[in-house]
């Protein structure tokens, strides 16, 4: 039986977007995959009162599972409301690719989704994401498409190469598609390792230092576009406080490096309304389970392990939603 996300008390991005752009800042998409990631996200949410997306990626929908998945968001809704504060959430399909998987998450209450058409000829992906659009939009449900093409992985999206958005096709992509918002590709990438070694600089302390995004590149996509919602993917900062107590612990990492968080605190303060985090999330957990199993290795109470990922995992998002995405106090 189809459910609207209405009913489970979510909201679309439109309204969420115009008041993004307007305002200079980006509202956090967090990817999520279980309880914890969950309580960990609405929690740093509500205390530093900002809209928020839940992103969940085709793969991450099938470990949590569908229904499960649609009670996980409106008990979201619930404990917001039960934290102290009704903060906007939005329920969005990260990476959909298919009009089969969109009409399934509709249907079960996404709020939001999106459609990669980005390794596909142009032409095709205009044609895939209008046939989106259009379902979507019957049902009030906002759409996000792409043009360029990251590098890297995040779960079933792999790929080699990136190719940067070109600033002269987006008026006719946006114009033919009707999209609500457009991820584009200015030199992020996903997975943990965003660009090579030899693409670095190193710095005195041996960290590497990423080559600054194309922000040339966004510059002419605004121009072109005034005022039109844009979304950055693969724009997790890999912070090394945490990389390094993973690594402290016994985790390996080879070559870890992300998107500067000044980068990204520039790029909010623009057109750029949604950025999409999900590996930093992933290394503070890791690193914060790691440490509880080292030091206590008798320890196999999920709780007295999950528990302390969960706090660290909502430390770090309470970090990004006051200091880099600018999205505090806009709830």
């Amino acid at each position: 039986m189809a459910t609207s996300y209405k009913e489970l008390g979510l909201v679309n991005t439109k309204e969420l977007f115009a008041k993004a752009v307007k305002g200079g800042y980006a509202i956090p998409a967090y990817n999520f995959n279980n309880m914890e990631q969950l309580q960990a996200i609405i929690q740093a949410c509500v205390e530093t009162k900002s809209p928020v997306i839940l992103q969940v990626s085709a793969g991450a929908r099938k470990y949590a599972n569908a229904t499960l998945l649609r009670y996980m968001a409106q008990g979201a809704v619930a404990y917001a409301k039960e934290l102290g504060y009704a903060i906007p959430i939005v329920l969005h399909l990260d990476h959909g690719d298919s009009l089969e998987l969109v009409k399934s998450c509709v249907e079960s209450g996404f709020s939001s989704v999106m459609i990669d058409g980005s390794h596909l000829p142009y032409e095709e992906n205009i044609k895939l994401t209008k046939t989106i659009v259009e379902y979507a939009h019957s049902h009030d449900v906002t759409v996000e498409g792409e043009l360029g093409v990251l590098a890297g992985i995040e779960d079933d999206v792999v790929a080699e190469h990136s190719s940067y958005t070109k600033p002269e096709e987006v008026i006719d992509f946006v114009k033919r598609t009707g999209v609500d918002s457009l991820a584009i590709s200015i030199g992020t990438s996903h997975g943990a390792v965003k660009f090579k070694r030899e693409q670095c600089t190193l710095s005195p302390d041996g960290v590497l230092i990423p080559p600054t995004l194309r922000f040339d590149i966004l510059e002419e996509i605004e121009k072109k576009l005034p005022g039109f919602p844009i979304v950055l993917h693969g724009s997790s900062s890999v912070p090394m406080d945490h990389v390094r107590v993973l690594e402290k612990f016994g985790g390996k990492l080879k070559d870890p490096v992300g998107i500067p968080e000044e980068q990204l605190r520039k790029a909010a303060k623009s057109a750029v309304c949604k950025i999409n985090i999900d590996s930093d999330g992933r290394i503070a957990m890791t690193a914060a389970i790691r440490k509880v199993f080292a030091e206590n290795p008798s320890e196999f109470d999920p709780r007295k392990y999950l528990g302390p990922a969960r706090d660290s995992l909502k430390g770090l998002y309470a970090h990004k939603n006051q200091n880099v995405l600018g999205s505090a106090g806009h709830a």
